[in-house]
């Protein structure tokens, strides 16, 4: 893994394992439903970023 892949993942882990977070508190709250699938959405979206930068990198070689 080259350096700048390796900000890039740790960049978007990062922002993922923030809204799993904001989701854990959101639930203890007692929040909104809609508060709870935003979070939940952003946790799916984080991996999917991921997955998508290594599989970027591993073809173009980044």
């Amino acid at each position: 893994m080259t350096t700048r892949l390796r900000n890039a993942v740790t960049l978007v882990a990062i922002g993922s394992a923030c809204w799993a977070v904001a989701g854990v508190i959101a639930l203890a709250a007692n929040a909104d439903a809609k508060v709870i699938w935003t979070c939940i959405s952003g946790v799916i979206l984080g991996v999917l970023g991921i997955r998508y930068t290594i599989r970027r990198e591993r073809r173009s070689g980044i």
